[in-house]
C-alpha cells in the first residue's frame, strides 16, 4: 500500500467519525443552529467524497493484487458516505417537538437523548469503522514488512551464491594453472629421458665398436 493512500485513508476515517458525531448532535438542535450544523455536515461529505476519489485514483495506479484489496475498501467507504447522506436527509426532514425537547432539557434528560439506542449504534458503527480501518492499515504494513524481509533474505542468498561461484571459479583457475605446470614438468622429463636414451645408446655403440676393434686386432 502506498503512503499517499494511507494518508488519505486516515483523513477519511477521522472525517467519517467526526461527521457521525455531528449527525448525532444535529438531532438535538433546531432552527439556525440545526441549519448551520447540517451545512457543516454537507461540506464534510463533499470533502469525504473528494478523499474517496483521490484514494480511488491512487489505488488504480498500484499493482493488481494491491489494487483489488484497496478498491474493496473504497466500496465500503462509499457505502458509509451514502449512509451518512441518508442520515442528513432524515435530519433535515424531521422536526423535533420543541416542547418535548424543552421538557427533556429542563428535566436533565438531554444526556439520555444523546445516548439513545440509535445514536449509540451510530457511534459504535463509527468506532468500529475506525478500528477496522486501523486493523487493515496495520495488516497492510505487516504484509509489506514481511515482503521486504523476504526480499532482503533472497538478495542475501543470491549474494552468497555469487560469492560461492566466484570462489569456485578462482579454484578452477588454480587447478588449471597446476595442470599446466605439471604438463610442462612431464614434457621436460620426457625430453630428458629421450636425451639420456640417446646418450646411453651412443655410449653402448661406442663400446661395441671398441670391443669389436679389440677383438679384431687380437685375432688378426
Amino acid at each position: 500500500m502506498s503512503d499517499v493512500f494511507e494518508r488519505y485513508e486516515r483523513q477519511y476515517c477521522e472525517l467519517s467519525a467526526n461527521l457521525s458525531k455531528k449527525c448525532t448532535s444535529a438531532t438535538l438542535l433546531d432552527g439556525e443552529q440545526k441549519k448551520q450544523k447540517v451545512s457543516e455536515i454537507k461540506a464534510g461529505l463533499d470533502e469525504a467524497e473528494s478523499l474517496i476519489r483521490k484514494m480511488d485514483l491512487e489505488a488504480r495506479s498500484l499493482q493488481p493484487n494491491v489494487k483489488a484489496v484497496l478498491l474493496a475498501k473504497l466500496r465500503e467507504y462509499k457505502s458509509d458516505v451514502n449512509n451518512l447522506k441518508a442520515e442528513v436527509k432524515r435530519i433535515t426532514s424531521t422536526n423535533l417537538n420543541q416542547a418535548a425537547r424543552d421538557d427533556l432539557l429542563e428535566s436533565g434528560m438531554a444526556d439520555a437523548l444523546t445516548v439513545s439506542a440509535d445514536q449509540r449504534a451510530r457511534l459504535m458503527m463509527s468506532t468500529e469503522r475506525i478500528n477496522k480501518s486501523s486493523d487493515r492499515v496495520r495488516e497492510s504494513r505487516r504484509t509489506m514488512l514481511e515482503t521486504e524481509e523476504l526480499g532482503v533474505s533472497i538478495l542475501q542468498d543470491l549474494h552468497q551464491q555469487r560469492q560461492s561461484l566466484l570462489h569456485a571459479n578462482t579454484t578452477l583457475h588454480g587447478v588449471d594453472d597446476n595442470i599446466s605446470r605439471s604438463k610442462k614438468i612431464l614434457t621436460n622429463m620426457s625430453r630428458r629421458m629421450n636425451k639420456n636414451k640417446w646418450i646411453i645408446g651412443s655410449i653402448i655403440a661406442v663400446l661395441v665398436i671398441a670391443i669389436a676393434l679389440i677383438l679384431y686386432f687380437k685375432l688378426k
